[in-house]
C-alpha cells in the first residue's frame, strides 16, 4: 500500500514542499495529495498591488503541478484528526468528505487578526487573500469613479501596512491617504530607513497618525482610543495576522496563537506522523527566536519540513536547513523601497539600502519565488528514492 501525504495549502511554502516531495520520492511508494481552497496560486506578497489595481501572475495550480504526479484537491480544509489520521474537507459544491494521510504537511498560512476590535469584522478590507483583495480593488475603484476622490485610512504600521498604503497612495493620486502608526513610524528599522520611510510618506501625501490605538471601525470612520474620529471611505486593516484554530481544535500541540509548536525539522512535538511550515508552524530559528511570518520562513520550513518527510521515509534522516532571518525587505510604491539587515537578535543594523534600487532587489525576489513555486522541482535530485520497508524512528544528520 502506497505511503499517503497529504498537504493542506498551497502557499509559498506548501505548494514548493509538495513539488520537493514529489520529485524526490518515488511514485511506486507514495501518493501526494495537495488541499487547497483556490484554483491559483496566490502571491500573498504583491495583493496589495493588485489591491490598489495592478495586475499580478497568478499561475493555475494544476499547471504547477503537470507533470509531477500530484493530485490537487481544490476544497477548504475544516478539520483535522490526527488521531484518526483523517482530514475534514469541504467542497465548493457543497460537497465534502475525508481524506486519510499517512503523513501530514500543515501550510494553511495566516488570516488578518481583528484582535477583537469591534467593527473591524463588518467594515473593514484587508490584503491576506485574493478574494479580500479584490473586495478593496472594487472599492477603491468605485472610489475613483465618484469623481471627487475618497479618504483611505490604513491601520497598522508593519510591512503589509506601510506597503499597502504607499502603493495606494502612488497608483491612485486621487485617493487621500492616512496610515495610523501604534508607536513611532517604522519603530523597527534603523534611524536611517526611518527617515527614508517617512521622506516617501509625505512624497505621497500620505497622513501618518503615530502612538494611535483604534478603538472602533464603522462603516464612515476610525474611532480611536483618545477620542480621534478619522473619516474613512474604505479602512484597510493591516494590524497583525492569525492562524485559524483547525490545529488547536484538533489537538496538536500549539502556541498560545494558533500555531503548532514543531522541533528542529518541523516534526510537530506531539504527533510524528504531522509536520508543519510557513505561517502554521511556530519555529524556532538558529538564533534562537521564533521565525517572523514571512515567505523567507515559508521557503525555509517548507524545504526543511520535505527534507524531513523524505530522510525518515527512506532511512536517510534529515539535515538542517538553514533557519535565519536575515532582514525586511520592503516596497514603497513600485519605484522605491527599503532593504532593512537585521542582527541576531533580529534588531536593525545601522546600514540599509533605499531608493530605485531597493525596489528593484524586493521586485527580484518576489519574481524568484514566484518562479520558485511555478517550477517547484527544478534541481531537485531526478532519481526518485524508494521509501524504506519499516521507516525508522526519526533521526538527524549534519548537512554535509
Amino acid at each position: 500500500m502506497k505511503h499517503r501525504i497529504v498537504v493542506l495549502g498551497a502557499g509559498y511554502a506548501g505548494a514548493f514542499a509538495a513539488g520537493n516531495l514529489a520529485r524526490r520520492l518515488s511514485p511506486a511508494d507514495t501518493e501526494i495529495t495537495v488541499v487547497n481552497a483556490e484554483p491559483d496560486f496566490v502571491q500573498r506578497l504583491r495583493l496589495h498591488q493588485f489591491a490598489a489595481g495592478q495586475e499580478i501572475e497568478s499561475p493555475g495550480l494544476a499547471d504547477v503541478f503537470a507533470g509531477t504526479g500530484i493530485r490537487l484537491r481544490l476544497a477548504r480544509v475544516t478539520a483535522v484528526d490526527p488521531e484518526r489520521r483523517v482530514v475534514a474537507v469541504a467542497d465548493a459544491d457543497g460537497g465534502g468528505g475525508e481524506l486519510g494521510y499517512d503523513t501530514l504537511l500543515y501550510a494553511l498560512g495566516s488570516h488578518v487578526a481583528d484582535h477583537g476590535v469591534p467593527g473591524v469584522a463588518e467594515h473593514a478590507y484587508d490584503v491576506t487573500g485574493r478574494p479580500a483583495a479584490l473586495r478593496l480593488r472594487e472599492r477603491l475603484d468605485g472610489l475613483g469613479r465618484r469623481g471627487g476622490g475618497g479618504r483611505v485610512v490604513v491601520v497598522g504600521d508593519g510591512l503589509t501596512g506601510i506597503e499597502t498604503a504607499t502603493e495606494i497612495a502612488e497608483s491612485r493620486p486621487g485617493l487621500s491617504v492616512a496610515l495610523i502608526a501604534r508607536g513611532e513610524l517604522g519603530a523597527r528599522l534603523s534611524a536611517g530607513a526611518r527617515g527614508h520611510l517617512r521622506r516617501a510618506c509625505d512624497r505621497l501625501g500620505i497622513t501618518v497618525l503615530e502612538h494611535g490605538t483604534v478603538a472602533a471601525v464603522d462603516a464612515t470612520r476610525v474611532l480611536c482610543a483618545d477620542g480621534t474620529a478619522l473619516a474613512s471611505d474604505a479602512t484597510v486593516w493591516t494590524a497583525g495576522f492569525a492562524v485559524a484554530p483547525i490545529a488547536a481544535a484538533g489537538g496538536l500541540e500549539v502556541t498560545e496563537d494558533g500555531r503548532i509548536v514543531v522541533d528542529r525539522t518541523m516534526r510537530s512535538v506531539s504527533h510524528t506522523d504531522v509536520y508543519a511550515a510557513g505561517d502554521s508552524a511556530h519555529a524556532i530559528g538558529d538564533n534562537g527566536r521564533p521565525l517572523p511570518m514571512s515567505c523567507a520562513t515559508a521557503g525555509s520550513t517548507g524545504r526543511q519540513a520535505a527534507d524531513a518527510i523524505v530522510g525518515h521515509l527512506t532511512g536517510r534522516g534529515a539535515a538542517h536547513i538553514k533557519q535565519v532571518y536575515l532582514g525586511n525587505h520592503i516596497s514603497l510604491g513600485r519605484r522605491d523601497g527599503i532593504l532593512q539587515a537585521v542582527d541576531d537578535a533580529a534588531r536593525a543594523k545601522p546600514a540599509y539600502l533605499g531608493g530605485r534600487k531597493a525596489a528593484r532587489v524586493k521586485a527580484g525576489i518576489l519574481a524568484m519565488s514566484l518562479w520558485a513555486v511555478s517550477h517547484p522541482t527544478f534541481g531537485l535530485p531526478g532519481r526518485r528514492r524508494r521509501t524504506a520497508a519499516a521507516p525508522a524512528a526519526p533521526a538527524e544528520r549534519a548537512v554535509a
